[in-house]
């Protein structure tokens, strides 16, 4: 693992663990990455050719840029509630975004950037399930802030009467679910020791 591929993994950890207390708020920051990613692959596959080097870092900034705050915008005209979830995280979408474009991930076949889209994609929503289950008892609380509704009429799911445990909610709950997921996947896929 060279020190490109690390700084990419440790930028995508952040919104992974931020933003995945809810599956709202997952899907929505997954959405929303999925967006700029596309509109930004695009719009840099036109300018890439016609640009020197030297401009090439500074026009990535601003484009990155400018499509994350106005897919953040968007947001916060669509739904005040869920843009105020995502909170900050949204803008680190154009930090990877750049951070992508340093390693090469846009000239890449389009079918390894749909994977790791998805794989992260299916991460964050995983996780945000597992961790609403597991800490508030709910199943797809909120999701009317997606439908963009001001008066919600329906919080989800209540499977647990008492709540659940609230630390899986929290960072630290959301590291130690991500850490044990890591382990089972680990344990699953460990292939026995052949005999001697």
């Amino acid at each position: 693992m060279n020190k490109s591929s690390t700084l990419q993994n440790s930028l995508m950890l952040t919104p992974l663990i931020g933003v995945t207390d809810s599956l709202v708020t997952a899907l929505g920051l997954w959405l929303m990455f999925a967006l700029v990613l596309s509109a930004y692959g695009v719009s840099m596959s036109v300018l890439r050719s016609r640009m020197i080097p030297a401009t090439h870092l500074l026009a990535c900034l601003l484009l990155t840029a400018t499509l994350t705050s106005c897919a953040e915008l968007a947001t916060q005209a669509w739904s005040l509630q869920w843009h105020q979830h995502l909170g900050f995280y949204a803008g680190l979408i154009a930090l990877q975004c750049v951070v992508l474009e340093h390693n090469g991930f846009f000239q890449s076949p389009r079918r390894d950037r749909l994977r790791l889209c998805g794989l992260f994609g299916a991460l964050m929503v995983g996780l945000g399930l597992l961790r609403e289950f597991i800490g508030n008892g709910t199943l797809a609380s909120h999701l009317s802030w997606m439908a963009g509704a001001t008066q919600p009429d329906w919080q989800g799911w209540t499977l647990i009467a008492d709540g659940g445990l609230h630390l899986a909610t929290l960072a630290p709950g959301g590291f130690i679910l991500l850490g044990l997921l890591i382990a089972a996947h680990q344990a699953w896929t460990r292939r026995p020791a052949a005999p001697h």
